[in-house]
């Protein structure tokens, strides 16, 4: 059975997680896994002895490791309960089965562990701890997208029923497996996809596009298509407005990882700056 991994904390996105993930599997007939990762920092005691000093204050330590462990038992409860009321959101919304996991560790290890068994991933824009003033990207979002050899559909905010989708398409080939794979997935009925391509308008651009095209309609699909000068963030971005699409599609990170660290990558940008959920092929 198609399984999905859907990966939340305590940020204010997980609703938002189990939404995505629920529309997700009823389109796939897929099962969902709840997954909630605390970090090794939550459940490690402070190491407070330097600043204490050795003049037996032993039972002010002790006193100190007690509170952290118990600080970590109501993380955990706490962690439990959202599972609990996540998976019944799920489940309301007519998806099933769903599970849930909580685990202590490091989320990408937890990822890549369950990965050989999942098809699909979903997170959150941002995570607890994200600055939302600067746009920041979840922590661990960029790096497991980098790392994950899944799908991942990231969360917006909100979702919201998705009827229009946005395709970014270079022609290189990230970009085309994304298409491939639209063109053969069941989340792609009743669609219509738009795919934009920028930069100037040529023979070459035209053919890439219009291949672009024939492959998404020989699957059965709407689709149309656009050319248009500008840089791809600002084109790409006016495209999901103008056509009030409620999904962006593309392939991840076509630039090198000396490029995104000088100037950012394309997808990163989209990621950031688009209000829509964002399905990233690898």
């Amino acid at each position: 059975m198609t399984r999905i991994l859907a990966c939340v904390d305590g940020s204010v996105y997980a609703e938002s997680v189990a939404d995505h993930a629920a529309w997700a599997a009823k389109g796939l007939g897929a099962e969902i896994e709840f997954l909630q990762v605390l970090g090794r920092k939550d459940s490690a005691p402070r190491d407070l002895s330097g600043r204490v000093g050795a003049d037996g204050r032993t039972a002010l330590l002790e006193r100190l490791a007690t509170l952290d462990e118990e600080r970590f038992r109501l993380l955990q409860q706490s962690a439990r309960l959202g599972l609990d009321a996540l998976r019944a959101r799920a489940e309301a919304a007519g998806a099933g089965p769903v599970s849930a996991a909580l685990r202590t560790g490091d989320l990408l290890e937890e990822i890549a562990a369950r990965e050989a068994a999942a098809d699909l991933v979903v997170i959150g824009k941002r995570g607890e701890a994200a600055d939302f003033a600067k746009l920041h990207l979840g922590s661990n979002l960029e790096r497991m997208i980098r790392a994950s050899h899944l799908p991942v559909l990231i969360a917006a905010r909100a979702f919201r029923p998705i009827q229009r989708a946005v395709v970014a398409f270079d022609g290189r080939s990230g970009s085309m497996k994304a298409l491939d794979a639209v063109s053969r997935s069941p989340l792609s009925r009743g669609v219509a996809f738009e795919v934009v391509t920028a930069g100037a308008e040529t023979e070459e651009t035209r053919r890439l596009l219009e291949s672009a095209l024939t492959l998404l309609r020989a699957g059965g699909l709407e689709a149309t298509g656009r050319i248009a000068p500008g840089e791809p963030v600002k084109v790409i971005g006016a495209a999901v407005e103008e056509t009030g699409a409620g999904m962006l599609v593309m392939g991840a990170y076509g630039h090198s990882r000396l490029r995104t660290l000088v100037v950012g990558s394309v997808t990163a940008e989209l990621i950031r700056t688009c209000r829509v959920p964002a399905l990233v092929h690898r």
